[in-house]
């Protein structure tokens, strides 16, 4: 590495959890800020270069390969990729079946086969789940499998998923997906000297949690909360906190595992006052 390169940080997807787990761990490095729109990828730019850090954005779509590879390409230019953080996506309410397929499922688990080619040494990958994957119930082990082994080019394929009809099962199925791509990567990333994880969060406050538990479906919101164990929502600086720890020297010896982090939403919704949810889901 020349005097003009620096350890780069690669976040897709700018906004309030990304940029939590980025002020962590980009300090001295340059953060590379990838989102779907050049604008927002610009905003959360300009706020993490008034508070110090170094920073270049580019417009990335993750449902197309190429533009990952361009991506690539240009954190290289800046120095080796010591961190890659994995915050984009889209939910339930915000896209349509194929669409939550292409880009959350389909992507990350392109994200995680091209950047396990050009990781640093020591490196380490933090995958943004949710939740909502620990919500699907078992699935036949066949079906287990082929999530995490099938050829990337060939997942979108898979007879179960084409026939999804629902954009909350598209995005569950995407989010158990996930956690399996990156149990079956932590292999290649491992041979490289680097750990990738995936943290599924529950509902954080960020501007579009606020927008859920101040709309019309709000009240089913606050009722969820208050009767989680925690009795919250979370927050972006405890995602970042956990995120820091699995990237740290700390977290050296926890490779392909998924972290969740929701205030026993999820303990609750299986076994305790959130079962009447499994009615509704």
């Amino acid at each position: 590495m020349n005097a003009n390169e620096k350890d780069v940080v690669v976040l897709i997807g700018s906004g309030q959890i990304g940029q939590a787990i980025a002020r962590r761990v980009g300090s001295g490095r340059h953060i590379v800020l990838a989102d779907l729109k050049q604008e927002h990828a610009d905003q959360a730019a300009r706020v993490l270069e008034n508070t110090g850090f170094t920073t270049s954005t580019l417009a990335v779509d993750i449902s197309s390969r190429s533009s990952i590879l361009g991506l690539i390409d240009h954190a290289q230019q800046f120095g080796a990729i010591k961190y890659l953080i994995n915050a984009a996506g889209v939910s339930p309410s915000q896209a349509s079946v194929e669409t939550i397929l292409n880009v959350d499922l389909y992507g990350t688990a392109v994200l995680l086969e091209e950047f396990g080619k050009v990781i640093e040494a020591d490196g380490s990958g933090i995958i943004i789940s949710s939740q909502s994957g620990h919500r699907l119930g078992a699935l036949p082990q066949e079906e287990t499998d082929q999530l995490a082994m099938t050829p990337t080019e060939e997942l979108l394929d898979l007879p179960f998923l084409k026939a999804i009809n629902d954009t909350l099962k598209a995005y569950q199925y995407s989010k158990r997906c996930n956690v399996l791509r990156v149990m079956a990567e932590a292999n290649n990333w491992g041979k490289r000297g680097a750990t990738v994880n995936s943290i599924s969060p529950g509902i954080v406050i960020t501007p579009l949690a606020n927008d859920e538990l101040n709309g019309p479906r709000k009240e089913g919101y606050r009722k969820m909360l208050s009767l989680c164990p925690a009795g919250r929502a979370g927050t972006p600086d405890e995602i970042g906190d956990l995120a820091e720890f699995l990237m740290s020297h700390k977290g050296r010896f926890i490779s392909g595992s998924d972290i969740l982090i929701d205030g026993g939403t999820t303990a609750s919704y299986w076994f305790g006052d959130l079962q009447y949810l499994k009615q509704t889901h």
